[in-house]
C-alpha cells in the first residue's frame, strides 16, 4: 500500500521567521507506520515549497497513493481541507485522512464542510493510524471503523461518528521516529544557519492555562527516558547534521530531575548541539542555581510565557505568576548566559493604547534579548472560548495565527491593536540592533542575536513577518490595514446566538471519554509538581466534569 503524508501549504507570518520547521508529526506517523511494516511510505512539503494547488494535484495524481495523510492547527484548518480534495480528484479511490488537533476537537465542522475526507485521526496518531490502515489495507474499513478508537467519519447516512478515545500511549520510549523521511536541506535555522529538528521528549502539560489546549489534545503528562531521548538526538545530530533543536514539548523543565537528566547525557556524551524550550517562569525560579549547567548542556534559548502586562490578564489566564517574578526569571536567564525571551498576549477585550503601551515598558524594564507580541487566538476548544466564544466574531479560522486580532477590545479597533504591537516591535528591535546585540561580549551570544536580528530584518523587508502585505502605506504616517477576514466567517451577535441554539453539534468536542482530567493551575512557586504523583501537592485529584460527546458509538 503506497501512502503519502502532506504538510498543507499555509503560511501566515508567525514562526516562520526564524526559518523552516521540519514538521515532526511527519517522522513520528511515518516511523510508526515502518515499525508496522509499511514500507511505501512518503512525503511532501507543500508548505515549504510553497507548492500551487494545480501543482500539488499534479504530483499527488503523478505518485499514485492509495492513502493520503495530512495535519491541521487551526489556521491550517481551511488549506488541509483542500489538500485532500485535491488528493480525492487526483485520484477518486484514494483514501483521505486527517490528524491534528483541530479536526480531533472539531470533527463536527470539518466532515460538514469537507465530505471528502474519510476519516479523523483524534488524538495522538501513531498507533491509531496503524491500526486504521490496517483495515483500510484489508479492504474491511467500512465494516471495522465503528469499532476502531480514536477517529471520526460520516456513516452511510452522512451523520458523524465519533469513536472512543483511543488510550494515550503510556511508554513514549516505545516510539520509532523516522527522521529519514524529511528532506534536511529545506530546514534551517536562520540565526545560527544550521539544520533544525523539534523531537518531542514529553508529550502534554499537567497545567491547564485557560487560553492552551495541548494539555486536552495530549490528555496526560509523559515523559520519555532521557538516555533514550539523548540517543534520539545523537542520530540528528550523527546522521542528518542537525546543529539546533527546540523541544517540541509543552513544559520540559517541569520534573526538574528528568530534565537535569537529559542535560547530563548531553553533557557526558559531548553531544555538538545549541537548543532552545519553552517554560515556566516559576520553573526558571526554581532552578536559578541549574541555569549554568543547563548553558553547559546546550540550552541557549529559553522562551518564557509571561503571557500579559496587566496582573489582572495573568488572573484571567490561570498563569498565578506576578509581574516581578517575571522580571527576576529574564535577568536570572541573562545572568547564565541564556537568550530570554517574553511573550505577551495581546487583544483581548481589556486591552487599550495604554496597555499596549505598558507592555512596551515593561519590555524595557525586564531587559529581555527578545520579546513577542502575540495576538491572542480564542481557540474554539479552548476554555477560555467558553467565557468569550459570544464575543468572538471572527469564525474564519485563517487569521488564528497569533498575528491577527481576532478579538475585539471594548475601547479600540483591531486595527489600532495591531498598529500599537506593530510600533513596539519596531521601537524594540530597533534599540536592540543599534545598542545592544552589536555590544554582546559573549561571542556566541552575540552571533545568535545578530542572526535572530537578520532574520527579524529579511521577513520585514519582503513583508511576511506579521504579514506586513497586508499593511498599506496611504502618505506620510496614515496607514490602511486589511485584516483580510473572510465575511462570511464574521458572525453577528444574532448569528452567534441562533448558531449555538440551533447547531450545538458543532461546538468543540474536547470530551475524551474513559480518561479524566486533572484541573490545575499553572502555578507558582508554591506549586511544583510532586515527581512521585505528577500533580502539585496542593491541588485537588477530583477530576473535571465530563461533557457528553458529540456523537459516538
Amino acid at each position: 500500500m503506497r501512502i503519502l503524508m502532506i504538510q498543507p501549504n499555509y503560511h501566515a507570518g508567525g514562526a516562520e521567521i526564524a526559518g523552516n520547521w521540519p514538521p515532526g508529526w511527519v517522522a513520528y506517523i511515518a516511523g510508526a507506520l515502518k515499525h508496522a511494516g509499511y514500507t511505501d511510505v512518503s512525503f511532501l512539503d507543500a508548505m515549504c515549497e510553497h507548492m500551487p494547488d494545480d501543482v500539488l494535484r499534479e504530483y499527488i495524481r503523478k505518485h499514485a497513493p492509495d492513502v493520503v495523510l495530512a495535519t491541521a492547527i487551526t489556521p491550517m484548518i481551511y488549506k488541509a481541507q483542500t489538500t485532500l480534495q485535491l488528493a480525492r480528484e487526483a485520484l477518486p479511490g484514494c483514501v483521505t485522512i486527517l490528524g491534528g488537533i483541530h479536526p480531533t476537537f472539531m470533527y463536527t465542522q470539518v466532515l460538514g464542510e469537507a465530505p471528502w475526507i474519510d476519516y479523523i485521526v483524534r488524538g495522538e496518531g501513531e498507533e491509531i493510524i496503524v491500526n486504521l490502515l490496517r483495515s483500510v489495507e484489508k479492504g474491511t474499513d467500512k465494516q471495522d471503523r465503528a469499532r476502531i478508537q480514536g477517529i471520526a467519519f460520516l456513516d452511510e447516512a452522512g451523520q458523524v461518528v465519533a469513536t472512543p478515545a483511543h488510550p494515550v500511549i503510556q511508554d513514549l520510549d516505545t516510539l520509532t521516529p523516522d527522521w529519514s523521511i524529511l528532506n534536511w536541506n529545506h530546514y534551517i535555522y536562520i540565526p545560527l544557519n544550521c539544520r533544525v529538528a523539534v523531537p518531542n521528549f514529553a508529550r502534554g502539560c499537567p497545567f491547564t492555562c485557560r487560553f492552551c489546549s495541548q494539555w486536552k489534545f495530549w490528555r496526560t503528562y509523559r515523559h520519555r527516558n532521557p538516555k533514550k531521548f539523548v540517543d534520539e538526538v545523537e542520530s540528528l545530530v550523527r546522521d542528518y547534521n542537525v546543529r539546533f533543536m527546540i523541544l517540541a514539548d509543552e513544559e520540559p523543565t517541569i520534573f526538574k530531575r528528568q530534565f537535569v537528566a537529559l542535560c547530563q547525557e548531553l553533557i557526558d556524551r559531548k553531544v555538538n548541539i545549541h537548543w532552545g524550550i519553552n517554560t515556566r517562569v516559576t520553573d526558571i525560579m526554581r532552578d536559578r542555581d541549574l541555569l549554568p549547567f543547563y548553558r553547559k548542556a546546550g540550552l541557549v534559548h529559553v522562551s518564557l510565557g509571561t503571557e500579559a502586562a496587566a496582573q489582572l490578564n495573568l488572573d484571567v489566564f490561570r498563569k498565578q505568576t506576578t509581574v516581578e517574578q517575571n522580571k527576576l526569571a529574564v535577568k536570572l536567564l541573562r545572568d547564565a548566559g541564556i537568550v530570554a525571551e517574553v511573550q505577551f498576549i495581546m487583544g483581548l477585550e481589556n486591552e487599550t493604547k495604554e496597555t499596549i503601551e505598558e507592555t512596551y515598558r515593561l519590555a524595557q524594564d525586564w531587559k529581555p534579548d527578545m520579546v513577542n507580541w502575540n495576538m491572542y487566538t480564542p481557540w474554539p476548544f479552548a476554555e477560555l472560548f467558553e467565557d468569550l466564544g459570544d464575543r468572538v466574531e471572527v469564525r474564519d479560522y485563517s487569521k488564528y495565527n497569533f498575528v491577527t486580532p481576532i478579538m475585539k477590545p471594548e475601547a479600540m479597533t483591531r486595527e489600532e491593536v495591531l498598529k500599537g504591537v506593530l510600533r513596539n516591535y519596531a521601537r524594540f528591535y530597533a534599540r536592540k540592533s543599534f545598542f545592544e546585540y552589536p555590544w554582546i561580549r559573549d561571542k556566541f551570544k552575540r552571533k545568535y542575536m545578530l542572526g535572530c536580528l537578520k532574520a527579524f530584518l529579511k521577513t520585514t523587508w519582503n513583508k511576511t513577518f506579521y504579514d506586513l502585505e497586508r499593511v498599506k502605506y496611504k502618505g506620510g504616517m496614515s496607514t490602511e490595514i486589511d485584516l483580510g477576514f473572510d465575511q462570511s466567517k464574521v458572525l453577528t451577535q444574532e448569528q452567534i446566538a441562533e448558531l449555538k441554539i440551533s447547531r450545538p453539534d458543532l461546538s468543540a468536542d474536547v470530551n475524551f471519554k474513559g480518561t479524566p482530567i486533572k484541573i490545575l493551575a499553572c502555578g507558582g512557586p508554591d506549586q511544583q509538581i510532586d515527581e512521585a504523583t505528577g500533580l502539585p501537592p496542593a491541588v485537588s485529584e477530583k477530576p473535571a466534569p465530563q461533557r457528553p460527546v458529540v456523537s459516538s458509538v
